[in-house]
């Protein structure tokens, strides 16, 4: 059974949850999702719940009052055990009137379940009648042969469901001043200017089949140097750091490594210096866009529709093949993408000389 409309869920509600427990991108991506609920319901209390480590990115955004991560605990199954129990108390004692799970995962049904709340929601999927059972409301799905492009969508079509909507689905992220002078400090620290002439790249994907040649992304650091004087700034997590290394030791160009140096609202500040952010399908982009950086960024398999950051200022790079996008893990299931392999140097020059050349407001679209 179905509850549509918002009639089932009173206004007179105080205090609310919504459950986001996917990656940094989808955070991102359901920003436009905490402000829409924020609006619905502006006498109450909207709190987040993400995974660990990601809550530093909306701890600026007004929308939000407090910020829950769920975590991953050291020690025996009675100290885990222990820790987990302290966790589901410290969020009881919140009294959640409503709670929203912008996912389909088992966790964040079960975190929904054992919040407490009486109003529980999320959207109903078909063949997970054990988690359709753990709320009290449920969103329909799309018809089958309904298609709705945009990350956005993802969360915003759960709650639009029971009458909460937005006009501003453009995802917006906020960064405090302190943050932004640990950024700057972080910058002048390593002698890169913050004048607006750097371009941030994160050449990493948690996905090979993602990644463009990290030997393509040398040619492309250098002839910006030589061509323009601009310095890149490298970025990424900790665990790329020696891929990043292996690629600054083959530029000629000035690039500088920040690459595992930021935490994540940290990261949104260097970001925010930017000129303009290159990169692959990550959660880079994502971040740059929410901040106001225009973006280029490389897709290969999986669809630009999807997951491009949305307005003028940003562009997608991807090859004109009849299987762009498969969706696919690679081609042959090899790891690697033949569309990525294939998408040359100059392709790539052309749609960032022309962002740098004439300044032009690149609309988000694939570039053939």
């Amino acid at each position: 059974m179905f509850i549509k409309g918002n009639k089932l869920i009173s206004k007179d509600i105080r205090n609310i949850l919504l459950i986001q427990l996917g990656d940094i991108g989808d955070v991102v991506w359901a920003t436009p999702t905490f402000r829409a609920v924020k609006e619905a319901y502006p006498q109450a209390e909207v709190s987040v719940l993400l995974r660990e480590s990601f809550g530093s990115l909306l701890e600026a955004d007004s929308h939000i009052h407090k910020i829950f991560e769920v975590k991953r605990y050291n020690g025996n199954f009675l100290k885990k055990a222990g820790k987990q129990l302290s966790f589901i108390r410290e969020l009881r004692k919140e009294r959640f009137d409503l709670v929203f799970d912008l996912r389909s995962d088992d966790r964040g049904a079960y975190m929904a379940l054992l919040s407490g709340a009486k109003i529980r929601a999320a959207l109903f999927y078909r063949g997970l009648k054990w988690r359709n059972c753990l709320f009290t409301h449920l969103a329909e799905p799309l018809a089958s042969k309904e298609i709705i492009h945009g990350a956005t969508e993802q969360s915003l079509r759960i709650v639009r469901e029971f009458g909460i909507d937005t006009k501003d689905t453009i995802p917006k992220l906020w960064v405090y001043e302190k943050v932004k002078k640990r950024a700057r400090q972080l910058l002048d620290g390593n002698d890169i200017t913050t004048s607006g002439r750097l371009i941030t790249l994160n050449p990493f994907s948690r996905w090979q089949y993602k990644e463009w040649g990290y030997e393509k992304w040398v040619q492309i650091i250098d002839w910006l140097w030589e061509e323009y004087e601009i310095p890149t700034v490298i970025v990424g997590a900790i665990e790329e750091r020696k891929k990043s290394i292996d690629i600054v030791n083959k530029c000629k160009g000035r690039i500088y490594n920040l690459t595992g140096r930021t935490s994540l609202d940290e990261l949104a500040g260097v970001l925010s210096f930017s000129r303009l952010h290159m990169g692959v399908d990550s959660a880079a982009p994502h971040i740059a866009a929410a901040v106001g950086t225009p973006t280029i960024t490389i897709y290969g398999p999986s669809d630009w529709r999807d997951w491009a950051p949305i307005g003028e200022t940003h562009s997608v790079i991807t090859q004109d093949y009849d299987c762009v996008p498969c969706h696919q893990k690679g081609c042959d299931s090899r790891g690697i993408s033949k569309c990525l392999e294939e998408l040359t140097v100059d392709k790539v020059k052309r749609v960032i000389q022309g962002f740098l050349d004439h300044n032009s407001k690149i609309s988000v679209k694939s570039i053939p």
